[in-house]
């Protein structure tokens, strides 16, 4: 049974404020240890820590409230110049927040937290009487190594588990982790592993308390209730409701309109009136859909001020000087995808902080500033948000990717001599890639850079990668607004319409078959001077061709660019997606209904491109309806 019976209401509320407020605290932190005499540093982070204090007493979570109230008289002796910042009190801060993250798990799971490590809370006396640096130095040999049994020692670190830990969907790692507590480590963030450093820093971190364990249904249950709900500014629900009005009004004028019809009237003033009352319906129905839409919209900032504290462990943990600059904060985006953006960021990041930036020697010797710099920016252009996570550092060679590529076997020589720059580039993505030569505990081993691109691609996004060596690397990631609504390009295949996504459209073009050419037994076109494949939409779908396309949608996605031919198309539409749970044929991305009622198939090109495997191509006969050819 749970410990919070009949205060689930006020538990959830706590751990969402507290946990958005502790996010807010590791930021401050992070940029207290570049100002440590920043004064509203220090009394932002001790509020926030009185404030969590506060929550916790009302949920009786004494052992919280005992580390709460021990942070806070640190954080008060510092802000009044009782105390000076040090290396060693700042690792028992950053200590102390990764505990608290712990016991929000512990709530999270109906349950009261453990006392926290002893070590801390000896540390964190320490530090307020003063006495840390030889308190620590005193206790640092007694801290023995960190057991090496759960993991081979051949093995490495199990990427997949982490992040999938990160990103909350791992398996609970705190039910395989040994009865008795491990051995603390909070005074060498330094030396800590790259698990532990991101685990602490996302706060998915599992608690090695023997209590922990228990209770698995009631967390999943309250995680999942702390997903789906979301923060509606009032005024938005506001518009929402006053549009509902008008939209009611607009409904009794119509209800007027149509007895009057009924009963005889068909006058030009009746008439006009009932066009004039549809328009309006018409104009408050999409006034209405944009503003529930807003509803779902939320600031990337709740996303990315997670990333600085990570950034800084990993950083420390390799021996470099990392800055992670936030921009675009406010940029708003589908609540939904912010979820599922959180694994690839930290990919991203812990890729700019491991291979893209130079270590400080390295970074002297070419001329560069010690500190480098990793920039997180998001921005809105026009229906998409575009997502930019850009370093500093040595840059990336084309030539080299190609050759390490072609020496790890992925790609032909062949291949290799006909990429181009961003083709070259885009070889990071693929499987097994990796430009180290031996695989560290952070990275090395090709996993990661592939996840990254399959899961934007799952948000309908691309990504993009621009590189100069000496200078740094770019990875521009381009999503749409909102998942419920795609604007979308109707075509057709003889009468049947089907949608296609219109981010992927760049033009359309007529098809005369006498214009494509057969090369290397797939059917091309020439489009200013470059050479492109046509894929006629009856040979992805499956179906026999009953005419010769007129049309060619010049299509590109993240690898590919290609001319769809189709019979004709019907124009834009924004299209308001039905997902197809139950049964999803392969090769459709969900439904989608007509002005006219008409059902129609939104297709997922990159799953029909997929399925045609390496050797992508049609040859020319494709084109030609078999009844045509045998005449």
């Amino acid at each position: 049974m749970s410990d919070f019976a009949g205060m689930e209401d006020l538990l959830q509320d706590f751990l969402i404020e507290a946990t958005d407020l502790l996010s807010g605290v590791d930021n401050k932190l992070v940029d207290l240890e570049k100002n440590p005499q920043d004064h509203g540093l220090l009394n932002d982070i001790f509020r926030g820590f009185h404030t969590i204090k506060g929550g916790a007493g009302f949920l009786n979570a004494t052992e919280l409230v005992t580390l709460c109230h021990l942070t806070e008289n640190l954080f008060d002796k510092l802000r009044n110049n009782e105390l000076e910042l040090t290396k060693e009190i700042m690792d028992s801060i950053m200590a102390a927040t990764a505990t608290v993250r712990d016991m929000f798990g512990n709530l999270e799971s109906g349950m009261q937290p453990p006392p926290a490590d002893a070590q801390l809370i000896a540390d964190l006396r320490a530090a307020i009487a003063g006495e840390l640096g030889t308190h620590a130095a005193a206790a640092a040999p007694a801290v023995p190594a960190p057991a090496p049994a759960a993991m081979p020692p051949a093995a490495g670190p199990d990427w997949n588990q982490l992040y999938g830990a990160v990103a909350g969907t791992a398996p609970d790692v705190a039910a395989a982790a040994p009865a008795s507590p491990e051995p603390a480590m909070h005074t060498q963030v330094a030396g800590q592993t790259p698990e532990a450093v991101i685990q602490h820093a996302v706060g998915r971190r599992a608690t090695d308390k023997p209590g922990a364990v228990s209770a698995p249904v009631g967390r999943r249950d309250t995680e999942k209730t702390r997903d789906n709900s979301i923060r509606v500014d009032t005024s938005r629900l506001d518009q929402v409701l006053n549009l509902s009005g008008e939209i009611g009004l607009t409904k009794n004028r119509l209800n007027s309109l149509r007895s009057d019809i009924l009963n005889g009237r068909s006058d030009t003033d009746t008439l006009h009136a009932l066009d004039q009352a549809v328009s309006q319906l018409d104009l408050l129905v999409s006034d209405l859909q944009n503003a529930v839409m807003k509803t779902r919209m939320q600031p990337i900032g709740r996303l990315f001020q997670k990333y600085p504290r990570i950034a800084r462990d990993l950083a420390r943990n390799l021996g470099k000087d990392v800055e992670l600059v936030l921009a675009g904060e406010e940029t708003e985006i589908d609540k939904t995808m912010i979820e599922d953006l959180s694994d690839p960021i930290i990919h991203l990041i812990r890729n700019a902080v491991d291979h893209g930036v130079e270590g400080p020697e390295e970074r002297r010797a070419s001329g560069k500033p010690e500190k480098s710099q990793v920039r997180l920016e998001a921005r809105q252009e026009g229906d998409h948000i575009v997502l930019i996570v850009a370093d500093d550092g040595h840059g990336m060679n084309a030539e080299k990717l190609r050759a390490k590529a072609l020496a790890k076997g992925l790609i032909t020589d062949e291949e290799a001599n006909t990429m181009d720059e961003r083709q070259s580039l885009n070889l990071v993505f693929l499987p097994g890639f990796s430009t180290k030569e031996v695989a560290s505990d952070v990275s090395g081993r090709g996993v990661g850079m592939d996840v990254v691109k399959t899961n934007i691609q799952k948000l309908n996004g691309s990504i993009e990668i621009k590189s100069q060596v000496g200078k740094g690397t770019t990875f521009i990631i381009s999503l749409p607004l909102t998942l419920a609504i795609l604007p979308v390009l109707l075509v057709q295949l003889g009468e049947q319409p089907f949608a296609v996504p219109l981010s992927m459209v760049r033009e359309i073009l007529p098809i005369q078959i006498d214009q494509v050419q057969e090369v290397g037994g797939r059917a091309t076109m020439v489009v200013r001077g470059e050479v492109m494949p046509i894929y006629p939409i009856a040979h992805l779908l499956g179906w026999a061709p009953e005419q010769v396309p007129e049309y060619g949608v010049l299509m590109q996605t993240a690898d590919h660019t290609f001319i769809l031919a189709i019979d004709g198309f019907m124009g834009r539409e924004d299209a308001v997606i039905k997902s197809l749970e139950d049964f999803r044929p392969k090769g459709v991305a969900g439904v989608t209904t007509l002005s006219n009622g008409q059902i129609v198939l939104i297709l997922d090109m990159k799953e029909l491109l997929a399925d045609m495997g390496e050797n992508r191509g049609v040859p020319r006969s494709s084109f030609i309806p078999a009844e045509r050819a045998a005449a």
